[in-house]
């Protein structure tokens, strides 16, 4: 995934500053003391792609049901994608909500 450049402003020395939907980017707690799995799809029989160490945060792009988990925050089937092809429970991640809290992924 690429980061494209939304809004471009001056400073006052004439030099433009790049702004970003990064730099917007709201990010989340997982769950203390857990190392996530992190799956190639919205469910525990995808594929470990990776694994979030202790104390990660993550920003969440988008939302989508998948397999229903327990965990620290409740048991759902919301999935929260992290980045292209990753996904992790969001039983595991501290949003606030037990709802969707980001659009649903298409």
């Amino acid at each position: 995934m690429s980061v494209e450049p939304v809004e471009q402003v001056k400073r006052s020395t004439g030099m433009p500053v790049v702004t970003t939907l990064a730099a917007a980017a709201t990010y989340y707690s997982v769950a203390p003391g857990i190392r996530l799995n992190v799956r190639s799809g919205p469910g525990t029989g995808y594929p470990i792609v990776r694994t979030l160490s202790e104390g990660a945060r993550v920003a969440i792009h988008c939302q989508t049901p998948g397999t229903r988990v327990t965990g620290p925050y409740g048991t759902t089937t919301i999935w929260d994608n992290i980045a292209s092809g990753q996904y992790i429970s969001d039983a595991y991640v501290n949003t606030g909500s037990d709802g969707y809290i980001r659009p649903r992924c298409s």
